[in-house]
This record gives structure tokens, C-alpha cells and sequence, in this order.
């Protein structure tokens, strides 16, 4: 059994969703390992990892109207906004979803179904610097 780790830093824009499935997939299969367990985690607590459809953009959309309602953002609705009024919510969805995901590794590529991305979850308005961490075991 082999193990690789790496480190992959995405910047974002704002709140969104960011597919990161292209340079993760890149990275696992260059590893030369045929079957495994990737696992990536998000070192962060105001955004996550979630495996959603690619194909359609309206879910996107729709996901993050749905997060906008669980987790309202605004003046006086938390005790703690330490770093601003979309700093609570931020760690709300964070706890809604997850940070970290593991992915099947077959035949040296990612088993992901056919509308399936990896996408970094951006819970907070301004531009960040994200670091996922991959860890991949196999043979």
C-alpha cells in the first residue's frame, strides 16, 4: 500500500461554489496508483466540500438559495460576528455540509458518477485563499 499527501490552495471571489474536480482528479491519477481512498478535507470552518451535479448550473443556484434561508445573514441575528454579519451564517453551512469528502479511487481515476463535481463551498463574501488537503491511499 502507498499514500501521497498534497496541499491545494483555491482562491476565491466571494460566496459560491468553486469546482476544484479538474486539479484533484489531475493530481490523484498522476500518482500511479490503480485502486485507493482519496480523502480531501477543507481546513476551514466558514467553507466546505460538497460533491454536486455539474451539468445543470440552476442547481448552484438553487443550493445556495436554500443555504441563504437556513442560514439568514444580518445585523443582530447572532452573538457571534466577530469578522462581520456573514460570519455566523458562514459556519452554519459549514456545519450543514461538510469538510471533508472521501472519494473511491478505480483504474487510477476518481470514481465520480457522470454529473458529478467536486466543488469547494464558499460560505463568506470576500476573496479568500481556501487550503484543501488530499490524502490518497492505495495500490
Amino acid at each position: 500500500m502507498r499514500q501521497s499527501l498534497h496541499h491545494f490552495h483555491v482562491e476565491t471571489r466571494g460566496k459560491g461554489f468553486y469546482d476544484v474536480t479538474r486539479v484533484v482528479s489531475a493530481w490523484a491519477s498522476g500518482q500511479g496508483l490503480t485502486a485507493g481512498l482519496l480523502t480531501l478535507f477543507c481546513r476551514h470552518t466558514s467553507a466546505s466540500l460538497t460533491i454536486q451535479e455539474n451539468a445543470d448550473p440552476a442547481v448552484l443556484r438553487d443550493l445556495e438559495r436554500a443555504f441563504a434561508g437556513l442560514a439568514p445573514e444580518g445585523e443582530g441575528l447572532y452573538e457571534h460576528d466577530t469578522e462581520g454579519p456573514d460570519d455566523m451564517p458562514a459556519h452554519i453551512r459549514t456545519a450543514l455540509t461538510q469538510a471533508q469528502l472521501s472519494v473511491p479511487l478505480s483504474r487510477g481515476a476518481l470514481v465520480l458518477g457522470t454529473w458529478q463535481a467536486i466543488y469547494l463551498f464558499e460560505h463568506r463574501h470576500g476573496a479568500q485563499t481556501r487550503e484543501l488537503v488530499a490524502h490518497l491511499f492505495g495500490e
